[in-house]
């Protein structure tokens, strides 16, 4: 096994490199890059305000000397090869540069964003598996009854419907013509000044539609994966044969299919659960106010931050990078009889 281990820490090497590669080359032909925005608000007489906005002042453009100056600011006074190796090298040592706009690091800029995406994507997480899980088993052992059909249809209603539309349905109607939940933020601006359970309680409050939002169309596959290997499993010959020695249905639930059954479900458990805290809900986020990674990810791509766009590309790369593995180790722990060789 360990040889495995070590092939696959090796082969993500030439992935990672790859995909730095293969989005540094498209960055370098796509038009509207923090130098072009420079001279484009140079040229229609924009500049800086009297509060940090922008204020006109007139076609003025932009000398020569100066563009030189803006170049060598991003970066850009470099041949594109000599850059990308560059960056390679900040990359090694976990630097993951500066952003051009924000004028902070990119890993403080995660850092600041990060517990938004992980209140979205834990609470998801979690309530998705005790959701889905028991519900799945419940669906094999009363495969084909009316709770079955009925819970199916529910399931995949909730599927089919994006989760940005239900959540704009529930701030409509719970946000705004019912006012039982607050319509953005995750805490009220009176947060600072709350007691200890009174903290828990708002931030509860905030949280109920986003999460509501992205947890029903999120356990679906989950739970039908769950049906599926459990109906599997009960209908294999061991099964049977725990049954014709007098073992009762709980006991061989319990004893015999579940550990076997849950063998593709324990293995995506830790993509799931690594993706939680680094998968930003862009559309949610917007629709509810909240200052995540989807946010920052699509700011830095609309605005042509490169540094927060590779740099967040090759953490979170890395990051599903490991994770696969790991998800892949667990069919060794769950079963043993898997060998990698």
């Amino acid at each position: 096994m360990w040889v495995y281990v070590l092939k696959r820490l090796l082969l993500m090497v030439p992935t990672l490199l790859g995909v730095l590669l293969l989005t540094f080359v498209v960055i370098q032909f796509v038009p509207g890059g923090p130098v072009e925005q420079y001279l484009a608000e140079a040229k229609a007489g924009l500049g800086p305000g009297a509060e940090g906005g922008l204020s006109y002042r007139g076609g003025q453009g932009v000398d020569p000397q100066r563009l030189e100056a803006i170049q060598a600011l991003y970066g850009f006074d470099k041949p594109a090869t000599e850059r990308f190796w560059q960056m390679l090298g900040q990359f090694v040592r976990f630097d993951l540069g500066t952003s051009f706009f924000q004028n902070k690091a990119v890993s403080e800029l995660i850092a600041e964003k990060l517990p938004v995406s992980m209140s979205l994507g834990l609470w998801t997480f979690f309530i998705s598996y005790a959701v889905a899980v028991p519900l799945g088993i419940a669906k094999a052992v009363r495969a084909g009854s009316r709770f079955d059909l009925v819970t199916t249809l529910l399931v995949l209603v909730g599927y089919a419907i994006p989760g940005f539309v239900l959540g704009l349905a529930l701030l409509v109607i719970f946000g705004g013509q019912l006012q039982w939940f607050p319509l953005r933020g995750l805490t009220s601006p009176d947060w600072d000044t709350l007691s200890w359970g009174a903290k828990v309680v708002d931030y509860l409050w905030h949280i109920t539609l986003p999460v509501t939002a992205m947890v029903l169309g999120s356990f679906a596959v989950t739970t039908m994966l769950t049906k599926n290997a459990f109906l599997e499993e009960i209908r294999k010959q061991y099964v049977m044969t725990a049954r014709a020695k007098g073992l009762g249905e709980r006991q061989v639930l319990t004893r015999h299919v579940f550990r076997n059954a849950l063998i593709p479900i324990v293995t995506g458990f830790p993509a799931a659960f690594i993706g939680a805290f680094f998968t930003g809900a862009l559309l949610i986020e917007t629709l509810f106010s909240l200052d995540g990674l989807g946010l920052l990810a699509y700011e830095s791509v609309i605005r042509r931050d490169y540094p927060v766009v590779l740099g967040t590309l090759y953490l979170f790369t890395l990051i599903g990078l490991i994770t696969k593995l790991v998800s892949d180790l667990c069919y060794v722990w769950v079963d043993p009889r898997v060998r990698f060789d």
